[in-house]
C-alpha cells in the first residue's frame, strides 16, 4: 500500500518536474521570480490560488464534469506562460505590495483552472481501471505539489544569490528571467497543433 502511494505521488511529481514538459516549471518560474524569501505571504497566496485553480479543475476533468480538447489546452498552458512573462516584464521594478488583491491573484487562480486540464490528461491514463479514483486523485496532486515546492524554493533561492550575492537588481533579474521564458514559451505557442 505504501509503495502504491509513493508510485502515485512519485508520478505526480514526475509529472511535473519532466524536462520534456516543462510548461508547469516554467509557468512557478515566472509566478516567483519578482519575489525573495521575505516575500513568502504573496508567494504563498499566489502559488495557493494556482493550486487551487488546477486541484479544481483537475477533480471536475476527472470526475468528467468538465471536458476540453487536449488541443486547446496545449495551446492555452503556454499563453498562459507567455502573460505571466509579459506581466513581469512590463512590471518589474514597479512596487505593488500594497496591493492586497487584484488582477495577478485572479491571474493566478484563472491560469490554474487551465493547468489543471493539462494534469487531468496524464491523470485519466494513471487512473485507467483505478477503484478508487479520489485516493489516487489526492496522492497525484500531492506529488504535483511536492514538485511546486521544490521549484518556488529553487526559484527563490536563486533570486536570493543573484540580488544579494551578485548583487543583481531585482529588475533586472525579473526582465532577464522573464524574457528567457519568453523565448522558450513562444516556439511552444507556435508549434502547438492549434496553430501549426
Amino acid at each position: 500500500m505504501l509503495q502504491e502511494f509513493w508510485f502515485n505521488v512519485e508520478y505526480g511529481m514526475n509529472h511535473v518536474l519532466d524536462i520534456n514538459a516543462y510548461d508547469h516549471v516554467l509557468f512557478l518560474i515566472v509566478l516567483t521570480v519578482p519575489y525573495l524569501f521575505k516575500d513568502w505571504k504573496r508567494v504563498l497566496l499566489l502559488v495557493t490560488l494556482f493550486t487551487l485553480g488546477h486541484t479544481l479543475s483537475l477533480v471536475l476533468a476527472a470526475y468528467d464534469v468538465i471536458s476540453v480538447n487536449a488541443t486547446v489546452v496545449e495551446f492555452l498552458i503556454p499563453i498562459t506562460i507567455l502573460v505571466m512573462a509579459l506581466y513581469n516584464v512590463f512590471t518589474a521594478g514597479k512596487s505593488g505590495k500594497k496591493e492586497k488583491v487584484g488582477l495577478l491573484f485572479i491571474s493566478a487562480l484563472f491560469f490554474g483552472l487551465i493547468h489543471g486540464l493539462g494534469f487531468a490528461r496524464e491523470f485519466t491514463m494513471l487512473a485507467a481501471g483505478a477503484t478508487n479514483k479520489l485516493v489516487l486523485l489526492m496522492e497525484f496532486a500531492l506529488g504535483i505539489e511536492l514538485a511546486q515546492v521544490i521549484i518556488v524554493f529553487i526559484v527563490l533561492f536563486l533570486s536570493y544569490v543573484i540580488q544579494t550575492i551578485f548583487r543583481f537588481s531585482k529588475r533586472d533579474w525579473v526582465m532577464v528571467i522573464s524574457a528567457v521564458v519568453v523565448g522558450l514559451v513562444i516556439p511552444m505557442i507556435l508549434n502547438s497543433d492549434l496553430v501549426s
